[in-house]
């Protein structure tokens, strides 16, 4: 029982070492089907033809049988007897020849049949990988998506972690979000060890101690969100992830109310560049989180959760937005057809909307601010500076610095910029450990509608 236990601590401890022997890149020839279907074999119970039959001798009697009276007659008699028996058997036999000719052609067909049924396969699932390889050399963002779902689920994680995500890309940015549900504390075992008891002949397990559990189920949350950037960029052959936003969640019970309540345990984002630079066989891996900015939860065990660094519905909502009806898409109005102004209105009304008491400044004397607001919660409210680009292109590190800057000018406890379209990895390597938040086209799209708004963005395709 010791020895189990060990096994499955070790186990725990060795999440994130794992992989870095692993390459976990997928190979799409090897996604690729050959046509390996066994040749055909005669089977076992046909196996075995039909033996001829062999015409008995019948031999003539001596010379001294013959003295005997009647011998040859029934010499004759035994002649005529045998090619009786003979002529039967030839036909019996000709008859299971030919059935069991007719039974092994069936099996041919069979077959056949089946091999066709394969290449049919074979074909089909090589046309669907050719497609996928394609797209994703593209850089279609469906095929991404399917192409890092692929990557997960190949991850051997112990048999009793959920292994349930979901993903999200965002092309402009080329931005992968995970939502990755992470195994509950339950995962570490509550016994420390086993000692067996001689005088009550029984098996004690001494208890873990409580601080034991949290640091484990710690270095587990923070194991599985490395383990799943680094697969991610790793696997990365086209270059389409700059950077990835891991938010890893548990379900779990609310001790106060007793109903069902889901926590994100651990939020962050990492860009290509920065992450590489990491080597995470040496790493301290709460000191890794801390650098690249993490919302890491300071009691999992206890489901003390932290707000996700990106909102994954705001994500999501953009592709859903596909699906909806054109009539209605089209009813909508475009934000881009929005002068500056309107448009710098219509993100103070939102937040006015959101719970903030926001004013809109003069085009003319904003000093770099488009509106400030005021959160008037204690403690975590305070001023707030908002910036709104109205771009078609990638919003560039410069745009981030300058809030920033504007931001420490205004003595302001957080800075918000709002934008239609995406943002470069430099503006989310500047702003990781800052009090300054990036809404995107789809994030914008996706509060307007959590206030009842709907809208669309619509970039012109004039040069």
């Amino acid at each position: 029982m010791n020895a189990d236990l060990a096994s499955e601590v070790s186990e725990l401890n060795a999440l994130l070492a794992h992989t870095l022997s692993i390459n976990d890149t997928i190979q799409f020839d090897d996604l690729r089907l050959e046509d390996d279907f066994p040749a055909f074999t005669i089977p076992t119970a046909l196996a075995q033809a039909p033996t001829a039959p062999v015409r008995n001798t019948i031999r003539p009697p001596g010379f001294v049988a013959r003295m005997v009276p009647g011998a040859s007659k029934r010499h004759q008699q035994a002649l005529l007897i045998e090619e009786q028996r003979f002529s039967e058997a030839i036909s019996a036999y000709e008859n299971a020849a030919i059935k069991h000719t007719s039974a092994i052609n069936n099996e041919r067909k069979k077959h056949k049949t089946s091999h066709d049924l394969f290449l049919a396969k074979v074909r089909q699932r090589n046309q669907e990988v050719d497609e996928l390889e394609n797209a994703y050399r593209n850089a279609e963002a469906d095929a991404i998506v399917t192409y890092n779902t692929m990557v997960l689920e190949k991850s051997r994680y112990p048999e009793n972690f959920p292994q349930e995500f979901r993903l999200a890309y965002v092309p402009e940015s080329k931005e992968l979000v995970v939502e990755y549900e992470l195994p509950p504390v339950a995962i570490v075992p509550e016994a420390d060890s086993y000692k067996y008891v001689k005088s009550s002949d029984s098996i004690n397990g001494k208890p873990r101690k409580k601080a034991d559990i949290k640091d484990l189920y710690q270095d587990v949350v923070a194991s599985v969100a490395l383990r799943t950037i680094h697969e991610i960029f790793e696997a990365d052959q086209m270059d389409c992830v700059q950077v990835a936003v891991f938010n890893g969640f548990v379900h779990g019970v609310n001790p106060a109310t007793g109903k069902d309540m889901t926590s994100h345990l651990i939020s962050v984002r990492a860009t290509k560049e920065t992450f590489l630079g990491i080597d995470l066989a040496r790493i301290d891996k709460k000191a890794c989180l801390r650098n690249l900015g993490a919302n890491v939860s300071p009691r999992p065990d206890e489901l003390q959760a932290v707000k996700p660094i990106v909102d994954f519905n705001r994500i999501d909502k953009r592709f859903v937005e596909q699906s909806d009806v054109l009539a209605d898409l089209e009813a909508r109005p475009n934000l881009m057809d929005l002068s500056p102004f309107e448009f710098e209105n219509l993100v103070s009304n939102l937040f006015d909307r959101m719970g903030l008491e926001t004013k809109q400044t003069r085009s003319s004397r904003d000093g770099g601010v488009d509106a400030v607001a005021f959160d008037a919660r204690p403690v975590l409210g305070g001023k707030v500076v908002i910036q709104c680009k109205r771009y078609r292109n990638t919003v560039d590190v410069s745009a981030v610095r300058d809030l920033y800057g504007t931001m420490l000018n205004e003595g302001a406890n957080k800075g918000i910029l709002v934008a239609t379209s995406g943002y470069g990895q430099d503006a989310f390597e500047f702003s990781k450990d800052k009090p300054i938040e990036l809404i995107d086209g789809g994030g914008l799209l996706y509060l307007l509608k959590e206030v009842g708004v709907n809208a669309r963005i619509v970039f012109p395709t004039d040069g």
